[in-house]
């Protein structure tokens, strides 16, 4: 029953649709995750080196 109604959903216009946004949904979060492990990753050194020259 699933696969048929995936199924519909391939093969239909609105089917295409929905998966159309959520590939593109799936795209936007993976460069937002991947902007957000950046900066995080960056601003925890400069905090780092903030908090050591503080010392």
């Amino acid at each position: 029953m699933f696969i048929q109604h995936v199924r519909k959903l391939w093969y239909e216009q609105e089917g295409q649709d929905i998966a159309e946004y959520a590939v593109m949904l799936a795209v936007i979060l993976v460069i937002v995750v991947g902007t957000i492990r950046l900066i995080g990753s960056n601003a925890n050194t400069v905090f780092s080196g903030v908090a050591s020259s503080l010392q």
